[in-house]
């Protein structure tokens, strides 16, 4: 049996001001400096101003930072593994200084919080990594980049970010206390779910709790930005789909206001810790199928019992972690077990995250012995197969190659065999109608692509399809781009791949000329780079076809990659 700390965890830092003050706060902000925050950073801010990381009062300062780096213990000696920072653009930063107070901000202006500053100083990546390492127990990754500004200070917290999804299932950790209270839980196992349960999921998470006598908590972490997020709604619609199968007398469903973050012990410690707070006494670490990837073996589970220096975390912790086993499952008995339990010569089997995207993607049966019917329904809503999905084909190349010929034709037969919509998003139709005001400087032609990733990615989003036809020279945006698409919709990189003494011959503009004789600075191909691409899935020389046989390429690559009947 496991030790139980508390039944309901330690005593919560209240940083919402009460009315009058938040009033008063509200006046102050009026002639206050603005902070705008990232949606990262304002889930973050929501988990110290609900008590989620208590004992904090504020983002942590130099000492602060130092001690968890190197012992894994605030300076008053008090546990805690991994820095609560503001991290802010050193052009952002440069106008704060210790003493002075500031408004922090969302996207949309709201502001929860001021910010009283008691420091301000730059990051050191590279020196927080060896302090870390120090104590044996390194970051997984960096908590801020080369130039960017730490600022911390205390928080006086006039409301909580506001939200407008699944209200009642989004509880602080008193009202989580609260309903452990009323329902008599003294002893709850979470699980921060970050993805869809299935079957395996499920039925450890039951057995677990048990055999251990817990009640069961479903914290699905929520914090994701849900008009930018494509998984959030799925997540949190599959877990509502679940319930019936959970005992209602020992389980319930919540939602966790925390974003994903980069793996690593310290952020599993730091996950118990705010489990704690939450009033739970178990944590169950790692046990995900994501989307993408495979099956996670619970490596970020720190090993309290065997590692020293995980000491402090072993006396101090309050949270009992249950590391999630790799489970295959055997067909003959028609359950899920851990691999380390099945006799050898057993037949089992599992499913990886990429084989379930590939048969979601593919409209394929996933079988009922990984996964539910209801939960899969809610997957298929989220994920449709590649066929009923919006896509993206981004041409690239220099002036001249024969994207913009090649697109356009492109967009011909695409509506010629009907079924989605498609608008073509050429360099120069961009330029008349969403750029008009920037220049070919390399800052404004990296915006000018940006804007036309973004247009893409919501034409995707909604099941239409984009055809791009830019220069687009820079490999990081065209990555950029590929990434703010594909988690809508498909996309297909398309590289013109004409040669440079083609494109000067076709050059009815006279581009080529005056950009040799320096008229045109910055152009791209003769004074400014074109930086190839590393992965484009074709790459076509328009010279050696005629533009019927390139759009009939497109078209087959279309059907094999599943996007086209």
């Amino acid at each position: 049996m496991d030790t139980l700390i508390s039944p309901y965890g330690g005593v919560l830092a209240n940083l919402i001001a009460d009315p009058d003050h938040a009033q008063a706060l509200k006046q102050e902000a009026l002639g206050l400096q603005s902070v705008d925050l990232a949606w990262k950073q304002i889930c973050e801010l929501e988990l110290l101003l609900n008590g989620a990381l208590s004992p904090l009062t504020g983002t942590m300062n130099k000492a602060e930072l130092e001690s968890v780096l190197a012992t894994m213990k605030l300076p008053d000696g008090t546990f805690w593994p991994r820095p609560v920072m503001l991290v802010l653009p050193s052009r952002v930063a440069e106008k704060l200084q210790p003493g002075q107070s500031v408004a922090l901000r969302d996207g949309e202006g709201f502001m929860p919080a001021i910010l009283r500053i008691s420091e301000v100083w730059a990051a050191d990546p590279e020196g927080e990594s060896r302090l870390a390492e120090s104590s044996g127990v390194p970051l997984a990754r960096p908590l801020a980049e080369p130039g960017q500004v730490y600022v911390a200070g205390r928080l006086e917290g006039v409301a909580l970010p506001p939200r407008h999804d699944f209200l009642a299932l989004r509880l602080t950790p008193s009202e989580m206390r609260e309903q452990f209270a009323r329902r008599g839980w003294r002893r709850v196992m979470a699980y921060q779910a970050g993805q869809p349960l299935h079957r395996p999921q499920v039925e450890f998470l039951l057995n677990e709790a048990m055999q251990r006598e817990a009640n069961l908590l479903i914290h699905a972490v929520a914090g994701s930005d849900p008009v930018m997020e494509s998984g959030h709604f799925a997540l949190v619609r599959a877990c509502q789909a679940l319930l019936p199968r959970l005992p209602a007398a020992t389980s319930l469903l919540a939602l966790n206001p925390m974003t994903p973050w980069a793996a690593g012990p310290r952020k599993t410690l730091l996950k118990a810790i705010m489990a704690r707070n939450y009033g739970c006494s178990l944590l169950v670490t790692g046990g995900e199928t994501p989307l993408t990837g495979r099956h996670r073996r619970g490596a970020d589970t720190p090993s309290l019992e065997q590692d020293d220096a995980y000491a402090l975390a072993r006396e101090n912790l309050g949270v009992t972690l249950v590391p999630f086993p790799r489970l295959l499952y055997v067909e003959d008995r028609d359950e899920w077990l851990a691999e380390a339990a099945i006799p050898a010569g057993t037949h089992s089997q599992s499913m990886s995250g990429v084989e379930l995207t590939r048969r979601l993607m593919r409209g394929l049966k996933v079988p009922e012995w990984f996964s539910y019917p209801e939960v899969i329904e809610e997957l298929r809503r989220a994920y449709p197969p590649r066929n009923r999905q919006g896509f993206t084909v981004f041409f690239t190349g220099l002036s001249g190659s024969g994207k913009s010929t090649v697109a356009r034709a492109l967009t011909v037969r695409l509506m010629e065999m009907g079924g989605r919509r498609v608008s073509l998003l050429d360099g120069d139709i961009v330029r008349k109608h969403l750029s008009s005001e920037l220049g070919f400087s390399k800052a404004h032609r990296d915006i000018n692509i940006r804007r036309i990733g973004f247009v893409a990615s919501e034409i995707s989003k909604h099941g239409g399809i984009a055809i791009c036809a830019p220069i687009a020279p820079y490999q990081q945006t065209r990555r950029d781009v590929r990434a703010m698409i594909e988690q809508w919709g498909g996309f297909i990189e398309v590289h013109i791949a004409t040669a440079i003494e083609v494109c000067e011959q076709r050059d009815r503009k006279g581009l080529y000329a005056k950009a040799r004789a320096g008229l045109i600075p910055e152009f791209t191909g003769v004074s400014d780079p074109y930086e190839t691409p590393e992965n484009a899935e074709l790459c076509i020389d328009t010279a050696q076809y005629r533009v019927d046989e390139v759009v009939q390429m497109i078209v087959l690559k279309l059907e094999h990659e599943g996007y086209l009947h």
